[in-house]
Formats: C-alpha cells, structure tokens, sequence
C-alpha cells in the first residue's frame, strides 16, 4: 500500500506548481504563486519537501531545478481520504454527494463520472440505456 501523502497549504501550492510544470527553479516556483512570498520562503518549502522525499534536485548552473518525486493522483488519492474520513464520516456517498450537488459542474463532467461509476459497476452502455443487449 502506498504511503500517506500530506502537505501544509504552501506545500501544497509548491506541489501545485510543480505538478503543473512538471520542474521549476525556486524562482520560477515564486512567480508562478498566488500569494507573494520571499525567495527563501519558497527555498524552505522546497527543501522540507525534498526531505520528505516528494521532490529532487538537479543543479541547472548556479540554482537547482527541482522535480515532483509524488504524482498528483497519489496526493489526490490520499487527500480524498483524509476528507472522506474527517468531514463525511467515512462515507465515499457523502462526498461524491456532495461533488455532484456543485452547480458549477458541467454535463460533461456528470456524464464522464456517471461512466466512471458504470465502469466500476461493471455495467455496459446497452444496461445504461435500458437495451436487451446480444
């Protein structure tokens, strides 16, 4: 079983920048930020994530580039947990509930879940749409 992953908040917004850069520099990580913060802020949340092993270095002339070792799906995964448990009780049909009641989601991503569900329901298209199926 994978290991838990966590993040604090800047963490987190370190990971995001990462994740979507697939690499940066310190100060790369800096101006991709929302919230400004000093160079050696950033510097810290960099090297307390390599330490705990989510991120590595390569020199790149005088600054490191830094890498994303954790891929966002396992830090989603165990997020997803820690919500599951901590604000629903446990219950994965509370928070699904309360993903699909969000008025700002599209069709597309109601149907894309409602096969994601049919997926792990084993159900195919012709029992979706009430055919007899061959």
């Amino acid at each position: 079983m994978e290991e838990a992953v966590y993040f604090t908040p800047r963490e987190l917004d370190v990971m995001s920048v990462l994740w979507r850069a697939e690499s940066a520099t310190v100060a790369e990580v800096r101006d991709a930020l929302d919230e400004p913060l000093a160079y050696t802020s950033v510097l810290s949340a960099l090297q307390t994530l390599e330490e705990k092993g989510f991120v590595r270095h390569e020199a790149e002339g005088r600054a490191y580039r830094y890498f994303p070792v954790v891929n966002s799906d396992q830090a989603g995964s165990s997020a997803i947990s820690r919500i599951r448990d901590a604000i629903f009780q446990g219950s994965a049909e509370r928070v699904l509930a309360q993903l699909v009641s969000d008025r700002d989601m599209t069709r597309d991503e109601l149907e894309r879940m409602r096969r994601l569900l049919d997926e792990r329901l084993g159900v195919d298209d012709d029992e979706r749409s009430g055919g007899k199926g061959t």
